[in-house]
């Protein structure tokens, strides 16, 4: 238990020599450390399991996962250790909150691909309706490619054949004409195969006519179309079999599929919102904890020890600058004030 005491102590980014002068402190920098060590290994398992949905291998998200992990430990180490109990809350939250802004930034990486793992199933199931729709889609664009085509030359078909539906109409009621003049009940209303009669006959007749050749050269052009439209549906088709169903399953794949689960479903959504939630208090937690408690023993050791290095330096300082003023003693008086003051700003300015 000893060993596991000081490594959260060294996790928490505090001195080990002198917590061990303050054996009340102990429990709180144990409490630090390991809130620190834990958001590390969560970190390294989320980036471990979102580097093996890019590369799909085990033994080269591993170790990146833990290089990626590290780095947030050593990152939430340097936040917490950073901070300083100065007896002043709005300083100290003043120097948190830069600090805290980086550990919500942190947490929402750690927690998203942690959130993707969780809800793993679903997202399957979201990913093969998405798979459906982007074929849909793909077939859809396929066959407006040669929609518009088919339209002009199944349009132009049904011209001609209104055409000659129209000329038939027309042959139709001249033969009819011809034949209620021969047998009188229509025209002049004689029954006789008179000149009225061969006049409305020839004019029938030439109407027939005109329809078969007009049938003949229509009925090229209406075959041709009809061809035309079926190597349409021949290449349409052959587009088609080539489609392949793509597999979904990258990252912002999921991500997507995702957040299409939290807009169809509260329940998902509020069960993704508490996970955000959950990792942002473990990653902030450390730092509240800095924030909100008393300044203890440790940190009134601390800065003791901190300032002891402080004075050391300005007495170092102090020495040197002596040094120099009596070694400017064989100056001229110009030189020597020169000298003078510059060693006074330098030393009262630092």
């Amino acid at each position: 238990m000893e060993k596991v005491k000081n490594f959260f102590w060294y996790c928490s980014g505090a001195d080990t020599l002198l917590l061990k002068e303050c054996p009340s402190e102990s429990s709180k920098y144990v409490g630090i450390g390991a809130t620190i060590f834990f958001t590390g290994l969560f970190a390294a398992l989320s980036a471990g399991y979102a580097l093996f949905t890019v590369f799909d291998n085990v033994w080269f998200a591993i170790p990146l996962g833990l290089v990626w992990g590290l780095m947030i430990f050593n990152l939430d180490r340097y936040i917490v250790s950073s901070m300083r109990k100065t007896g002043k809350p709005l300083n100290e939250l003043g120097m948190a909150l830069p600090r805290i802004v980086l550990a919500l930034l942190i947490s929402i990486v750690i927690a998203k691909p942690l959130e993707l793992k969780i809800f793993e199933k679903e997202i399957s199931g979201e990913l093969t309706v998405m798979e459906q729709e982007l074929y849909a889609r793909q077939e859809q664009q396929v066959r407006d490619r040669y929609t518009g085509s088919k339209t002009t030359l199944a349009a132009d078909i049904e011209k001609l054949r209104q055409q000659i539906a129209d000329k038939t109409v027309l042959r139709d009621d001249l033969t009819r004409i011809a034949r209620e003049e021969a047998d009188g009940t229509g025209g002049t209303g004689l029954r006789n195969a008179g000149p009225i009669y061969r006049i409305k006959k020839a004019d029938a007749d030439r109407a027939e006519a005109e329809l078969e050749k007009l049938k003949a050269d229509y009925e090229i052009l209406i075959q041709n179309n009809l061809s035309q439209i079926a190597n349409l549906d021949s290449l349409a088709a052959f587009d088609l079999a080539a489609l392949e169903k793509g597999k979904i399953d990258g990252p912002a794949a999921r991500i997507d599929a995702l957040d299409r689960l939290a807009g169809s479903s509260n329940s998902i959504w509020w069960a993704n919102t508490f996970i955000i939630l959950l990792f942002i208090a473990i990653e902030t937690a450390p730092i509240f904890v800095k924030l909100i408690a008393n300044q203890g023993p440790y940190d009134h050791l601390l800065a003791t020890t901190e300032y002891r290095f402080e004075t050391r330096a300005l007495e170092d300082k102090a020495q040197i600058h002596a040094e120099i003023k009596k070694r400017s003693e064989d100056l001229s008086p110009v030189e020597k004030t020169f000298v003078t003051e510059t060693l006074d700003v330098k030393l009262n300015g630092t």
